[in-house]
């Protein structure tokens, strides 16, 4: 395996981290705030504050690591993506801060105030749909080469298909990820009115989850081809996907084996995640960026590679430990402590 194949993989395998517990605490902004709408805030809230509480601060550290990686791994991806990503990544960082605004505001005791909870609930949706852009361009056809610069040409994008059904995937994908992990939270904590309601919120969400991503792989073989090919010689890894997905609604569905289901959830996006990406290669931004021609020096990558996977094995302990503390301790989840 070529070292500038280790070091993508290494870095995808950081933004699945960043996928499966960004999407937790997005869907839960989300479903908080739909709960105070629909005077069910009682029920779930507590629940999702218990979660949150100690969680948001490291949500974003998977994400920085991917970032700080690519720009040290594909220099090129800086020069690319930097400029035709200013406004929507600008939108991205902006939102962002709101969030980050929003836990402040909660702990001085504004919680309650409703326009915290829509800019929080907006903001879950927002950000993922804003982040997902990246991807949507990563496909070619919506950037040029100018004198100027590089430029995002947003008439094309704003009248793709592919890019409409990305960031409907990105967002019911979020809330799906989230109701499952909350429908396990809630068990967890034996919160059965809890428990009720998120479980109605995985099994509503697990449907419009399959029919974007089927929807997104139809659109991608309009705007790629290539990419989409390649994709169909990997069918066997998004069936596996399908199973998983299936197995998880089935568990919700019979209402038992909470933990399975969400482990079932977690492996889903895993197999499809990296089966994305695979198809993806050779090109890291179609066509200008390939994983060979975009690559850093050798002696830069090998050290970048150290040092990630050093920062892994130093974040993996961290949220174990994390966990044990506040998500599975069972005193905690049940808001004894």
């Amino acid at each position: 395996m070529s070292y500038e194949l280790v070091g993508i993989s290494v870095l995808w395998l950081f933004l699945y981290g960043y996928l499966i517990v960004a999407s937790i605490d997005f869907g839960a902004g989300f479903f908080a705030y739909f709960a105070k709408v629909t005077k069910k805030d009682h029920i779930i809230n507590k629940l999702i504050s218990r979660y949150l509480s100690p969680v948001w601060e490291v949500t974003n550290v998977f994400f920085v690591f991917f970032f700080v990686g690519l720009i040290g791994f594909f220099p090129d991806m800086a020069y690319y993506f930097g400029q035709s990503l200013l406004i929507p990544g600008s939108i991205a960082i902006v939102l962002l801060a709101i969030r980050g605004s929003f836990y402040a505001f909660e702990n001085y005791g504004s919680k309650e105030n409703h326009l915290y909870m829509f800019l929080y609930g907006a903001t879950g949706l927002l950000i993922p749909a804003a982040l997902s852009t990246a991807l949507t361009i990563s496909e070619g056809g919506y950037i040029k080469e100018t004198e100027n610069g590089v430029q995002l040409m947003y008439g094309e994008l704003f009248s793709s298909p592919y890019s409409w059904s990305v960031v409907f995937l990105a967002i019911v994908s979020v809330l799906y990820i989230s109701s499952m992990f909350l429908a396990y939270y809630a068990k967890r904590a034996g919160d059965e009115p809890a428990l009720d309601l998120v479980r109605k919120y995985a099994l509503f969400w697990s449907s419009p989850t399959i029919i974007a991503s089927l929807t997104t792989f139809i659109a991608l073989s309009q705007q790629n081809p290539e990419h989409f090919q390649r994709a169909i010689d990997l069918w066997w890894v998004f069936g596996i996907s399908v199973a998983f997905f299936m197995a998880a609604v089935f568990l919700i569905y019979q209402g038992k084996y909470y933990g399975w289901a969400f482990i079932a959830v977690m492996l889903q996006f895993f197999v499809a995640f990296f089966g994305y990406g695979a198809s993806h290669l050779p090109y890291l931004l179609y066509p200008y960026v390939t994983l060979s021609g975009g690559v850093t020096s050798e002696s830069m990558a090998v050290a970048l590679i150290v040092v990630f996977i050093a920062g892994l094995f130093l974040l993996i302990p961290s949220l174990v430990m994390l966990m044990r503390m506040f998500l599975f301790d069972a005193d905690y989840v049940k808001g004894k402590k």
